[in-house]
């Protein structure tokens, strides 16, 4: 499968309007800014587990395939591999999430560790499991995925000291953005939004935020907003044409709700929308042959807080992130951009 658009089409889309300047950083700039950044990314985490395999035969006891599995491999999912694609580009990263007190926690905080990322927020809860989805593939195609989680919000025992833990972190590491990543699996209940929320804006912290359903309308004074499309859709139970006209519209109607800064709205093979109330465009993707989406908005939202952190900028924000989620959609699997081939990327289509 690919996909891809005129580049022109870029120009047409964008609204003119009084625009803000900023110093012109080279793309080797932004990326060893990077390096000097501290990243606190709060979500749901999860484990993506792959289980590779052969079917050869049926089974005699029910039809259905028997797999004669080969390798395994787990990887980090959710705010997890938020924080992963942040490490990769060089920032140091520190996770607050609840997990569950179990194996797979273990294996999870191992994982994390062995990236370099930190752990020191992540809470080990009695009442949680920890979230992982495993995914049984024979000849490159996914045959059955296997969930384990629990999606109730967190009960006061683990609610109160992970907020707490969290909230005096921001407070004595100031870290440069704090990435907030919901999957709707509990952790951010609306408490704990209202109190971390409220302790970034007393810190002048900027916060980027890619929300899911339960929680769209509870993320007020953001800096950063960044559902998808159909998120969208779904918020306001209507169609909305990914055209600059509608997407302004819906805009407007966020900024009445949230009182956020920017809306970075991702738009599938349509590219990505940017209004940062100055001036708004639609940044088309750039044409690729696409291997699996998994994961590709963990990247952009991660891309996305660091050039904005860097430069100030959320239209070269809006442009790198928009490659970097091409890059990674490209490969098999759950898998972080690099700094090198981020590099290459945008002195290759100049971005």
């Amino acid at each position: 499968m690919e996909f891809g658009a005129n580049r022109q089409e870029c120009v047409r889309n964008i609204l003119i309007l009084p625009r803000i300047f900023y110093y012109d950083m080279t793309n080797k700039e932004i990326l060893e800014a990077f390096g000097n950044m501290r990243v606190c990314v709060i979500g749901d985490v999860m484990i993506d587990e792959y289980i590779f395999g052969r079917v050869e035969r049926m089974s005699p006891e029910a039809p259905v395939p028997v797999v004669d599995v080969d390798s395994s491999e787990k990887r980090l999912g959710g705010a997890a591999n938020v924080a992963l694609n942040c490490r990769s580009l060089g920032a140091a990263v520190t996770l607050a999430s609840v997990i569950g007190d179990d194996n797979n926690g273990v294996v999870l905080k191992s994982l994390l560790e062995d990236q370099g990322i930190g752990t020191e927020l992540l809470q080990a809860s009695p009442y949680r499991r920890t979230t992982c989805k495993q995914r049984i593939i024979s000849k490159e195609r996914q045959m059955m995925r296997i969930d384990y989680e629990t999606r109730q919000e967190l009960v006061k025992e683990e609610e109160h000291p992970f907020i707490d833990q969290v909230m005096r972190f921001l407070q004595v590491e100031k870290p440069d953005i704090v990435i907030i990543e919901d999957y709707n699996k509990g952790v951010l209940k609306a408490n704990v939004l209202d109190k971390i929320l409220g302790h970034c804006k007393v810190l002048g912290l900027p916060v980027a935020v890619d929300p899911k359903k339960d929680n769209f309308f509870a993320y007020k004074g953001v800096t950063i907003f960044k559902p998808n499309l159909k998120e969208i859709r779904d918020a306001f139970g209507q169609d909305i044409s990914p055209d600059l006209d509608s997407l302004n519209t819906i805009h407007e109607k966020l900024l009445g709700q949230l009182g956020h800064r920017v809306s970075f709205i991702t738009l599938s093979e349509k590219g990505v929308y940017v209004n940062d109330g100055t001036s708004a465009a639609i940044y088309p993707t750039f044409r690729r042959t696409i291997a699996d989406v998994s994961g590709a908005g963990d990247t952009v939202i991660a891309v996305a807080a660091l050039v904005y952190a860097a430069t100030g900028d959320m239209h070269r924000a809006a442009r790198w992130s928009n490659l970097a989620g091409g890059i990674v959609c490209e490969v098999s699997g759950v898998v972080p951009v690099s700094a090198a081939e981020l590099l290459a990327e945008t002195l290759r289509h100049e971005v």
